[in-house]
C-alpha cells in the first residue's frame, strides 16, 4: 500500500496568484514544485531566452575547433552514437549538422547484442579500417577509456559528447575522476565543468555543440533551432526531469514537433493515430519513443535515423510502420519476461531482498532494462535483471532505481564483481561472469542503506481540493503547468470522506471503474484504471462481506471514499464536461 503525503509548502499564495493573474490552487502548484516566486513568470512563459549559453559547457569550443579543423582539411568524420532515443536523436543531430557544414561525415549505431554499449575498441578498429580521422560520440563514451586510448594510438582525434555520469575511483574516501584521454570532452558532469544544469540529456549536449559549430563556420546560429524539436523528443524519452532549460527546451519543441516539418516524424504520429496538434510529453515518452527505442532493441538503430532523416513521404511510412511492428513485437517480449521475472521472486523467496537481482537467461537482453523497470514499478525496489550474452559465461543486463538508491553509486561499491559497468543513479547497465551473480546479489543487499519507509510508494497531493472547487476554466488553466513527466509531475488533489452515489465496471473486461461521486449539490464522474480488484477486496473488509456486490448491483448506497485525484475535462460530441481520473482510492467508513 502507499503512502499518501501532503507537500505542505508555505506561501502567500493569495498575492502570488493575484500577482500572476491565475488561481491560488496554480500557485501552490507552482510552489510545490519548487518554483522560486521571481521564477512564476518565466516558468508560465517559456521562451528561448530561458536555454542557457553553449559556451559555459567545458572544452565546447574546443570540440568545435577540432570538427572544424577536420571539415577543412577534408578528413572523414564518424559519429559513434547509441542504440536508444537520446542516441538515435543526438546522432541525427550531429550528422544532419555536420553535412550542413560540408564535412564528410558517416555514423555507426553499435548494435546492442553484436557491439554493446557505445564506443568500443573493435569500433575504433573498423574506423580505422575506413580511413576515419576524427570520432564524435554522442550519448557515450565517458566510460569508453580503453576504446579512446586505442583511437589516440591510430592518431586519430578524438571528441567525446557525453551526459553520463563520470567514471570514478575512490581515493582515501574521496571520489577521483577516470576521464577517457580524449581531445575534448564536452559533458556537464565533469566535476570542472562550470554548466549551471547538470541535468541534460545527450541530444542537447550535441545540440549545444551545434550553436558553437555553427557560429565558428559562419552558418546563421538560429538553424540550430531546426534541431530544437528532436532535443525536446530526446529529454523526454531519456526520462530527464523537466526543470530548468530541460522544461522550456520541451515546451517550445512540442510546439514545433506539433507542426513538425519532419516527414519521418509526421508519418511516426500518423501511424500511431496522434493528433499532431494534441501531442504531449506522454505520448513522445509512452507511444513514439518506444518505437524509436524499439529498433535497436530487435534490429538495428540505424533505422530510426534512417526514418528521420527521411526525405521521401513513402519511404518515411514505410519505416514508420516497421517501427511500430517491431514495437508490438518488444511489447509481447516484454510482457512474457515479466511474468518470468515475478515466477522467480516468487520462487526463490527474494520478496525479502531490498535490492531484486534477477537472472532470468532465456531472457532477450534488450528487454532486460523494460523487464527491470516493470518490476520496480510494481514493487518499489530497486531491481537489476540479467540475460546470457553471446559471450560465453558472461551475463550482462540492467537496473531501474528509485530516488533512495543511487544505481550507479552503490554499484561502484561491488564494481571488482563485474566486467563493466555505468548508468545514472536511477539507470544503470553491468556485464559480469556468470558465477558472480549470487555474490553481486549479496554484496548489493549487504552494502544497501535502504530503510522500509524508503521501500513505501509514496504519493505526493498538492492539494486537498472539493470536487466542487474544480472548473474548467482552473483546468484549462493547469495545463499551463505542462509539459508534465519526470520532475514536473501532473497535479494531484486529494479528498476524504466523498459519497458515491453509484458505481460500475467498465473496460472489455470489466476490469476498471466508474463512478459517480456527490460533490456538493451535484454530482461528477469518476473514472478509476487501477486495480478494481483490490479495491472490491477493501470495501468487503471495511464494509461487511458480500457489501461490494451490494454496492454494484445499487442495493447500498453508504459508500464513501478517500481518494487521489486527477481532474480533466471530457469532450464528447462538443460538449464538455469535468470528470476526475482516481489515481489511489481506499473505503472510507466513518
Amino acid at each position: 500500500m502507499s503512502q499518501w503525503i501532503l507537500i505542505n509548502k508555505k506561501a502567500d499564495f493569495t498575492a502570488l496568484a493575484k500577482a500572476n493573474g491565475i488561481d491560488r490552487v496554480t500557485a501552490r502548484i507552482m510552489i510545490n514544485r519548487g518554483i522560486a516566486e521571481e521564477d512564476f513568470d518565466a516558468y508560465l512563459n517559456p521562451s528561448l531566452d530561458q536555454i542557457r549559453d553553449p559556451h559555459d559547457l567545458k572544452d565546447i569550443d574546443k570540440a568545435a575547433d577540432l570538427l572544424s579543423e577536420a571539415i577543412d582539411r577534408g578528413e572523414k568524420i564518424r559519429i559513434i552514437g547509441d542504440y536508444d532515443i537520446d542516441g538515435i536523436q543526438s546522432t541525427y543531430i550531429l550528422h544532419k549538422a555536420l553535412l550542413t557544414c560540408r564535412g564528410r561525415v558517416d555514423y555507426v549505431l553499435p548494435n546492442r547484442i553484436k557491439d554493446g554499449y557505445g564506443l568500443n575498441p573493435h569500433l575504433v578498429d573498423r574506423a580505422g579500417e575506413d580511413g576515419i580521422s576524427c570520432i564524435i560520440t554522442c550519448d557515450n563514451g565517458i566510460s569508453a577509456g580503453e576504446a579512446v586510448a586505442r583511437a589516440k594510438d591510430l592518431g586519430m582525434t578524438v571528441i567525446v559528447t557525453d551526459h553520463h555520469e563520470v567514471p570514478f575511483v575512490l581515493v582515501d574516501g574521496k571520489k577521483l575522476e577516470k576521464l577517457p584521454a580524449a581531445d575534448a570532452i564536452v559533458n556537464p558532469k565533469q566535476a570542472d565543468c562550470p554548466y549551471p544544469f547538470k541535468g541534460i540529456c545527450g541530444a542537447v549536449v550535441a545540440w549545444k555543440l551545434v550553436f558553437v559549430l555553427y557560429e565558428k563556420r559562419g552558418i546563421p546560429v538560429m538553424r540550430a533551432l531546426d534541431f530544437l524539436e528532436n532535443a525536446a523528443f530526446a529529454t523526454v524519452g531519456d526520462v530527464m526531469q523537466l526543470v530548468d532549460e530541460n522544461r522550456s527546451i520541451v515546451a517550445l519543441g512540442l510546439e514545433r514537433l506539433r507542426k513538425t516539418q519532419n516527414p519521418g516524424m509526421a508519418a511516426l504520429m500518423r501511424v500511431r493515430e496522434i493528433v499532431p496538434d494534441r501531442l504531449t510529453a506522454h505520448q513522445i515518452g509512452f507511444v513514439l519513443g518506444p518505437c524509436l527505442n524499439a529498433a535497436g532493441r530487435l534490429k538495428g538503430a540505424d533505422i530510426s535515423v534512417e526514418l528521420l532523416e527521411a526525405r521521401d513521404q513513402k519511404r518515411a511510412d514505410l519505416l514508420a510502420e516497421e517501427l511500430a511492428s517491431l514495437n508490438e513485437i518488444r511489447q509481447d517480449m516484454t510482457q512474457k519476461g515479466l511474468e518470468a521475472a515475478f515466477d522467480q521472486i516468487r520462487d526463490r523467496g527474494y520478496e525479502k531482498d531490498r535490492v531484486l537481482l534477477l537472472y532470468l537467461p532465456d531472457l532477450h537482453e534488450s528487454i532486460a532494462g523494460l523487464v527491470a523497470g516493470k518490476v520496480k514499478e510494481g514493487l518499489g525496489h530497486p531491481c537489476f535483471v540479467l540475460t546470457d550474452t553471446a559471450t560465453e559465461g558472461v551475463v550482462k543486463g540492467s537496473g531501474r532505481s528509485i530516488p533512495p538508491y543511487s544505481m550507479y553509486e552503490e554499484m561502484s561499491r561491488c564494481g571488482d564483481l563485474m566486467i563493466g559497468f555505468g548508468g545514472h543513479p536511477m539507470a544503470a547497465g553491468l556485464s559480469l561472469r556468470r558465477e558472480n551473480i549470487d555474490s553481486l546479489r549479496e554484496s548489493l543487499n549487504a552494502n544497501c542503506r535502504l530503510t522500509e519507509e524508503d521501500l513505501i510508494p509514496k504519493v505526493y497531493i498538492d492539494v486537498p481540493m472539493p470536487l466542487d472547487y474544480i472548473s474548467i476554466p482552473l483546468v484549462r488553466e493547469l495545463k499551463r503547468l505542462e509539459p508534465f513527466g519526470n520532475g514536473n509531475v501532473k497535479p494531484l488533489f486529494a479528498l476524504r470522506h466523498v459519497p458515491v452515489r453509484s458505481l460500475r465496471t467498465i473496460g472489455r473486461d470489466g476490469q476498471y471503474l466508474a463512478f459517480s461521486l456527490r460533490t456538493g449539490s451535484s454530482d461528477m464522474a469518476g473514472v478509476y484504471f487501477g486495480d478494481s480488484r483490490a479495491f472490491a477486496s477493501a470495501v468487503d473488509r471495511a464494509y461487511g462481506d458480500g457489501a461490494w456486490e451490494d454496492f454494484l448491483d445499487g442495493f447500498r448506497r453508504d459508500l464513501k471514499v478517500r481518494m487521489v485525484y486527477e481532474a480533466q475535462i471530457n469532450a464528447y460530441r462538443g460538449r464538455e464536461s469535468l470528470q476526475v481520473v482516481i489515481r489511489e482510492i481506499e473505503p472510507d467508513r466513518e
